[in-house]
Protein backbone atom coordinates (compact mmCIF):
# COMPACT_ATOMS: atom_id res chain seq x y z
CA UNK A 1 0.00 0.00 0.00
CA UNK A 2 1.43 3.35 -1.03
CA UNK A 3 1.96 5.88 1.73
CA UNK A 4 2.10 3.37 4.60
CA UNK A 5 4.75 3.11 7.31
CA UNK A 6 5.09 -0.08 9.29
CA UNK A 7 6.60 1.58 12.38
CA UNK A 8 8.60 4.63 13.36
CA UNK A 9 7.84 8.23 14.16
CA UNK A 10 4.52 9.89 13.35
CA UNK A 11 3.77 13.60 13.84
CA UNK A 12 0.12 14.32 14.67
CA UNK A 13 -0.86 17.93 13.98
CA UNK A 14 -3.54 19.11 16.39
CA UNK A 15 -4.20 18.20 20.03
CA UNK A 16 -7.99 18.11 19.92
CA UNK A 17 -10.17 15.01 20.12
CA UNK A 18 -8.90 13.64 16.80
CA UNK A 19 -5.23 14.29 17.55
CA UNK A 20 -5.53 12.70 20.98
CA UNK A 21 -7.38 9.65 19.65
CA UNK A 22 -5.01 9.12 16.69
CA UNK A 23 -1.99 9.53 18.96
CA UNK A 24 -3.30 7.00 21.48
CA UNK A 25 -4.08 4.49 18.73
CA UNK A 26 -0.62 4.92 17.18
CA UNK A 27 1.15 4.42 20.50
CA UNK A 28 -0.99 1.37 21.20
CA UNK A 29 0.35 -0.06 17.92
CA UNK A 30 3.96 0.57 18.86
CA UNK A 31 4.67 3.82 17.02
CA UNK A 32 6.32 6.88 18.48
CA UNK A 33 3.80 9.70 18.12
CA UNK A 34 4.51 13.39 18.67
CA UNK A 35 1.44 15.63 18.95
CA UNK A 36 2.05 19.23 17.89
CA UNK A 37 -0.35 22.10 18.55
CA UNK A 38 -0.21 25.86 18.12
CA UNK A 39 -1.83 26.16 21.55
CA UNK A 40 -2.63 23.76 24.38
CA UNK A 41 -4.45 20.42 24.13
CA UNK A 42 -8.21 20.91 23.93
CA UNK A 43 -8.17 24.69 23.73
CA UNK A 44 -9.49 24.85 20.16
CA UNK A 45 -12.76 23.55 18.75
CA UNK A 46 -12.72 20.53 21.06
CA UNK A 47 -13.07 22.84 24.05
CA UNK A 48 -16.04 24.71 22.57
CA UNK A 49 -18.46 22.05 21.36
CA UNK A 50 -21.88 20.71 22.31
CA UNK A 51 -20.25 17.26 21.92
CA UNK A 52 -23.49 15.37 21.29
CA UNK A 53 -22.73 11.70 20.55
CA UNK A 54 -25.14 10.51 17.90
CA UNK A 55 -25.86 9.26 14.41
CA UNK A 56 -29.29 10.78 14.21
CA UNK A 57 -30.23 11.74 10.67
CA UNK A 58 -26.69 11.59 9.29
CA UNK A 59 -26.58 10.68 5.62
CA UNK A 60 -25.58 8.88 3.45
CA UNK A 61 -25.71 5.41 4.98
CA UNK A 62 -21.92 5.03 5.10
CA UNK A 63 -21.70 8.20 7.18
CA UNK A 64 -24.49 7.00 9.47
CA UNK A 65 -22.74 3.67 10.00
CA UNK A 66 -19.41 5.38 10.73
CA UNK A 67 -21.09 7.46 13.45
CA UNK A 68 -22.79 4.41 14.95
CA UNK A 69 -19.40 2.73 15.13
CA UNK A 70 -18.08 5.89 16.76
CA UNK A 71 -20.74 5.71 19.46
CA UNK A 72 -19.86 2.07 20.17
CA UNK A 73 -16.15 2.92 20.32
CA UNK A 74 -16.78 5.63 22.92
CA UNK A 75 -18.81 3.23 25.04
CA UNK A 76 -16.08 0.58 24.88
CA UNK A 77 -13.27 3.03 25.60
CA UNK A 78 -15.08 4.47 28.61
CA UNK A 79 -15.68 0.97 29.98
CA UNK A 80 -12.04 -0.01 29.41
CA UNK A 81 -10.58 3.10 31.06
CA UNK A 82 -13.44 3.73 33.54
CA UNK A 83 -13.79 7.06 31.81
CA UNK A 84 -16.03 9.55 33.57
CA UNK A 85 -16.00 11.85 30.51
CA UNK A 86 -18.63 9.71 28.73
CA UNK A 87 -22.35 10.12 29.47
CA UNK A 88 -24.98 7.98 27.78
CA UNK A 89 -28.47 9.01 28.80
CA UNK A 90 -30.23 9.41 25.48
CA UNK A 91 -31.64 12.38 23.60
CA UNK A 92 -35.16 13.82 23.62
CA UNK A 93 -36.30 15.79 20.59
CA UNK A 94 -39.56 17.39 19.52
CA UNK A 95 -40.73 20.05 17.08
CA UNK A 96 -43.21 22.92 17.14
CA UNK A 97 -43.89 23.74 13.50
CA UNK A 98 -45.63 21.23 11.26
CA UNK A 99 -42.81 21.34 8.70
CA UNK A 100 -40.32 20.49 11.47
CA UNK A 101 -42.59 17.71 12.76
CA UNK A 102 -42.65 16.19 9.29
CA UNK A 103 -38.84 16.29 9.18
CA UNK A 104 -38.62 14.67 12.61
CA UNK A 105 -41.03 11.90 11.57
CA UNK A 106 -38.97 11.29 8.44
CA UNK A 107 -35.76 11.16 10.47
CA UNK A 108 -37.18 8.66 12.97
CA UNK A 109 -38.56 6.49 10.18
CA UNK A 110 -35.21 6.53 8.37
CA UNK A 111 -33.02 5.67 11.38
CA UNK A 112 -35.42 2.90 12.44
CA UNK A 113 -34.94 1.47 8.97
CA UNK A 114 -31.19 1.42 9.64
CA UNK A 115 -31.71 -0.48 12.90
CA UNK A 116 -30.95 2.58 15.06
CA UNK A 117 -32.72 2.72 18.43
CA UNK A 118 -35.54 5.26 18.53
CA UNK A 119 -39.07 5.41 19.85
CA UNK A 120 -41.93 7.87 20.26
CA UNK A 121 -42.99 9.10 23.69
CA UNK A 122 -46.04 10.92 24.99
CA UNK A 123 -45.71 13.81 27.46
CA UNK A 124 -46.06 11.69 30.60
CA UNK A 125 -43.31 9.32 29.45
CA UNK A 126 -40.95 12.20 28.72
CA UNK A 127 -41.63 13.70 32.16
CA UNK A 128 -40.68 10.42 33.82
CA UNK A 129 -37.28 10.78 32.15
CA UNK A 130 -36.95 14.54 32.76
CA UNK A 131 -39.23 15.43 35.71
CA UNK A 132 -38.00 19.03 35.95
CA UNK A 133 -39.26 19.89 32.47
CA UNK A 134 -42.22 22.27 32.40
CA UNK A 135 -45.12 20.06 31.17
CA UNK A 136 -46.56 22.99 29.21
CA UNK A 137 -43.32 23.16 27.17
CA UNK A 138 -43.92 19.65 25.84
CA UNK A 139 -46.33 18.52 23.13
CA UNK A 140 -48.91 15.86 23.93
CA UNK A 141 -47.05 13.26 21.88
CA UNK A 142 -44.50 12.81 19.06
CA UNK A 143 -41.52 13.29 21.37
CA UNK A 144 -38.68 11.30 19.85
CA UNK A 145 -36.34 9.45 22.21
CA UNK A 146 -32.99 8.08 21.06
CA UNK A 147 -31.80 6.05 24.08
CA UNK A 148 -28.20 5.23 23.07
CA UNK A 149 -27.14 8.79 22.39
CA UNK A 150 -25.26 10.90 24.90
CA UNK A 151 -22.63 13.57 25.40
CA UNK A 152 -18.95 13.87 25.99
CA UNK A 153 -16.61 15.95 28.13
CA UNK A 154 -14.00 16.24 25.37
CA UNK A 155 -11.21 18.01 27.25
CA UNK A 156 -11.28 15.40 30.02
CA UNK A 157 -11.07 12.64 27.42
CA UNK A 158 -8.18 14.40 25.67
CA UNK A 159 -6.30 14.51 28.98
CA UNK A 160 -6.68 10.76 29.46
CA UNK A 161 -5.74 9.90 25.87
CA UNK A 162 -2.64 12.12 25.93
CA UNK A 163 -1.42 10.89 29.33
CA UNK A 164 2.26 10.05 28.90
CA UNK A 165 2.30 11.22 25.28
CA UNK A 166 4.94 13.40 23.68
CA UNK A 167 3.19 16.75 23.17
CA UNK A 168 4.66 19.95 21.72
CA UNK A 169 2.55 22.91 22.88
CA UNK A 170 2.36 26.50 21.61
CA UNK A 171 4.42 25.82 18.50
CA UNK A 172 2.52 25.86 15.21
CA UNK A 173 3.47 23.78 12.19
CA UNK A 174 4.63 26.23 9.50
CA UNK A 175 6.03 23.78 6.94
CA UNK A 176 5.79 20.20 5.69
CA UNK A 177 9.04 18.69 4.43
CA UNK A 178 8.66 16.50 1.36
CA UNK A 179 11.48 14.57 -0.27
CA UNK A 180 11.60 11.66 -2.65
CA UNK A 181 7.87 12.19 -3.28
CA UNK A 182 6.88 11.46 0.31
CA UNK A 183 6.54 13.29 3.63
CA UNK A 184 9.76 13.59 5.61
CA UNK A 185 8.83 15.80 8.54
CA UNK A 186 7.48 19.14 9.73
CA UNK A 187 8.90 22.57 10.56
CA UNK A 188 7.65 24.53 13.55
CA UNK A 189 7.28 28.26 14.22
CA UNK A 190 10.07 28.01 16.80
CA UNK A 191 12.49 26.92 14.06
CA UNK A 192 12.51 23.34 15.28
CA UNK A 193 12.26 20.52 12.73
CA UNK A 194 10.72 17.13 13.48
CA UNK A 195 11.66 14.28 11.16
CA UNK A 196 8.78 11.88 10.62
CA UNK A 197 7.81 8.75 8.70
CA UNK A 198 4.23 10.04 8.50
CA UNK A 199 2.16 13.11 9.34
CA UNK A 200 -1.53 13.08 10.33
CA UNK A 201 -3.48 16.30 9.78
CA UNK A 202 -5.88 16.61 12.74
CA UNK A 203 -5.88 20.41 12.63
CA UNK A 204 -9.67 20.87 12.63
CA UNK A 205 -10.60 24.35 11.37
CA UNK A 206 -6.98 24.88 10.25
CA UNK A 207 -6.85 21.61 8.30
CA UNK A 208 -6.92 23.37 4.92
CA UNK A 209 -3.98 25.56 5.92
CA UNK A 210 -1.94 22.54 7.01
CA UNK A 211 -2.86 20.70 3.80
CA UNK A 212 -1.69 23.69 1.77
CA UNK A 213 1.74 23.41 3.40
CA UNK A 214 1.98 20.01 1.72
CA UNK A 215 0.73 21.35 -1.62
CA UNK A 216 -2.77 19.94 -1.19
CA UNK A 217 -6.09 21.76 -1.60
CA UNK A 218 -8.72 20.75 0.95
CA UNK A 219 -12.10 22.49 0.49
CA UNK A 220 -13.52 23.61 3.84
CA UNK A 221 -16.64 25.59 4.76
CA UNK A 222 -16.14 26.16 8.47
CA UNK A 223 -18.92 27.63 10.56
CA UNK A 224 -19.07 29.30 13.96
CA UNK A 225 -21.04 28.04 16.94
CA UNK A 226 -21.98 29.93 20.11
CA UNK A 227 -22.43 28.06 23.38
CA UNK A 228 -23.90 29.45 26.59
CA UNK A 229 -22.74 28.06 29.95
CA UNK A 230 -24.89 28.56 33.04
CA UNK A 231 -23.87 28.91 36.65
CA UNK A 232 -24.59 25.84 38.83
CA UNK A 233 -28.33 25.25 39.19
CA UNK A 234 -30.23 22.63 41.19
CA UNK A 235 -32.10 21.30 38.17
CA UNK A 236 -32.30 17.65 37.17
CA UNK A 237 -31.18 17.51 33.53
CA UNK A 238 -30.00 13.98 32.79
CA UNK A 239 -29.70 13.81 29.02
CA UNK A 240 -29.44 15.78 25.79
CA UNK A 241 -32.56 17.85 25.07
CA UNK A 242 -33.38 19.19 21.61
CA UNK A 243 -36.32 21.54 22.04
CA UNK A 244 -37.52 23.86 19.26
CA UNK A 245 -35.79 27.01 20.56
CA UNK A 246 -32.86 25.70 22.62
CA UNK A 247 -30.68 22.63 23.07
CA UNK A 248 -29.64 21.70 26.62
CA UNK A 249 -27.33 19.20 28.23
CA UNK A 250 -25.56 18.84 31.59
CA UNK A 251 -22.00 20.12 31.80
CA UNK A 252 -20.83 18.91 35.18
CA UNK A 253 -20.84 20.44 38.68
CA UNK A 254 -24.47 21.55 38.26
CA UNK A 255 -23.78 23.69 35.21
CA UNK A 256 -25.76 23.39 32.00
CA UNK A 257 -24.62 23.91 28.43
CA UNK A 258 -27.08 25.67 26.12
CA UNK A 259 -27.11 26.05 22.37
CA UNK A 260 -29.63 28.05 20.37
CA UNK A 261 -29.56 29.48 16.89
CA UNK A 262 -26.01 30.68 16.40
CA UNK A 263 -27.11 34.26 15.81
CA UNK A 264 -29.27 34.28 18.98
CA UNK A 265 -28.12 36.44 21.90
CA UNK A 266 -27.07 34.64 25.07
CA UNK A 267 -29.92 36.20 27.05
CA UNK A 268 -32.55 34.86 24.65
CA UNK A 269 -30.97 31.38 24.70
CA UNK A 270 -30.97 31.45 28.50
CA UNK A 271 -34.60 32.65 28.56
CA UNK A 272 -35.63 29.78 26.27
CA UNK A 273 -33.93 27.31 28.61
CA UNK A 274 -35.77 28.84 31.58
CA UNK A 275 -39.10 28.29 29.83
CA UNK A 276 -38.13 24.67 29.36
CA UNK A 277 -36.74 24.10 32.88
CA UNK A 278 -38.13 26.81 35.23
CA UNK A 279 -35.53 25.96 37.88
CA UNK A 280 -32.81 27.43 35.66
CA UNK A 281 -34.11 30.91 36.57
CA UNK A 282 -32.23 30.59 39.86
CA UNK A 283 -28.98 30.69 37.88
CA UNK A 284 -27.38 33.00 35.37
CA UNK A 285 -25.26 33.03 32.24
CA UNK A 286 -21.75 32.32 33.46
CA UNK A 287 -19.92 32.47 30.14
CA UNK A 288 -20.43 32.52 26.40
CA UNK A 289 -17.92 30.87 24.08
CA UNK A 290 -17.70 30.88 20.32
CA UNK A 291 -15.93 28.07 18.50
CA UNK A 292 -15.10 27.42 14.88
CA UNK A 293 -16.51 24.17 13.54
CA UNK A 294 -14.43 22.35 10.92
CA UNK A 295 -16.66 21.32 8.01
CA UNK A 296 -15.14 19.74 4.88
CA UNK A 297 -16.53 21.04 1.60
CA UNK A 298 -19.16 18.33 1.13
CA UNK A 299 -19.94 17.98 4.84
CA UNK A 300 -18.47 14.46 5.13
CA UNK A 301 -15.28 13.45 6.96
CA UNK A 302 -11.88 13.42 5.29
CA UNK A 303 -10.01 10.38 6.59
CA UNK A 304 -6.91 8.36 5.76
CA UNK A 305 -3.93 8.47 3.42
CA UNK A 306 -3.38 10.74 0.44
CA UNK A 307 -2.53 8.61 -2.59
CA UNK A 308 -0.42 11.30 -4.28
CA UNK A 309 1.65 12.09 -1.17
CA UNK A 310 2.78 8.99 0.73
CA UNK A 311 3.08 9.57 4.45
CA UNK A 312 0.39 12.29 4.63
CA UNK A 313 -2.94 11.41 6.27
CA UNK A 314 -6.15 13.22 7.25
CA UNK A 315 -8.48 12.98 10.25
CA UNK A 316 -10.85 15.92 9.82
CA UNK A 317 -14.63 16.13 10.20
CA UNK A 318 -17.55 18.08 11.59
CA UNK A 319 -18.76 15.21 13.81
CA UNK A 320 -15.39 14.88 15.54
CA UNK A 321 -16.82 14.30 19.03
CA UNK A 322 -18.75 11.24 17.85
CA UNK A 323 -16.23 9.94 15.33
CA UNK A 324 -12.82 10.58 16.90
CA UNK A 325 -12.20 7.30 18.75
CA UNK A 326 -13.32 4.97 15.96
CA UNK A 327 -12.20 7.00 12.93
CA UNK A 328 -8.96 7.92 14.68
CA UNK A 329 -8.25 4.23 15.23
CA UNK A 330 -8.90 3.47 11.54
CA UNK A 331 -6.53 6.26 10.45
CA UNK A 332 -3.83 5.10 12.87
CA UNK A 333 -4.24 1.51 11.67
CA UNK A 334 -3.72 2.59 8.08
CA UNK A 335 -0.65 4.64 9.00
CA UNK A 336 0.81 1.49 10.56
CA UNK A 337 0.15 -0.72 7.55
CA UNK A 338 -3.29 -2.24 8.16
CA UNK A 339 -5.71 -2.56 5.25
CA UNK A 340 -8.76 -0.49 6.14
CA UNK A 341 -9.55 0.51 2.57
CA UNK A 342 -13.18 -0.61 2.68
CA UNK A 343 -13.94 1.31 5.86
CA UNK A 344 -12.34 4.56 4.66
CA UNK A 345 -13.22 4.42 0.95
CA UNK A 346 -16.20 6.85 1.15
CA UNK A 347 -14.14 9.42 3.05
CA UNK A 348 -10.92 9.74 1.03
CA UNK A 349 -9.37 13.09 0.18
CA UNK A 350 -9.31 12.09 -3.51
CA UNK A 351 -13.05 12.67 -3.92
CA UNK A 352 -12.31 16.41 -4.10
CA UNK A 353 -9.94 16.08 -7.06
Amino acid sequence: MAGVVMAGHVVVIGAGVYGAAVSAALRRRGARATVVDSGAPGDGTSGVTFSWLNSCGKEPRAYHDLNVAGMVAHRELAEKLSGDWYHEGGNLEWAAKETDRVRLRDKVRRVLGYGYEARWLVRAEALRLEPDLDPTALPDDEIAFFPREGWLEPVRMIGFLLAGAEVVRNDAVVGIDVGGERVRGVRLASGRRLAADAVVNCAGPRAAEVAALAGLTLPMRNTQGRLVYTSPVAVAVSRVIHAPRVHVRPDGAGRLLLHGHDEAAADSVFAAACELYPGIRAGAVESVRVGERPVPGDGRPVLGRVAALPGFHFAVSHSAATLCVHAGDLVAAEVMGADVADALAPFRFERFR
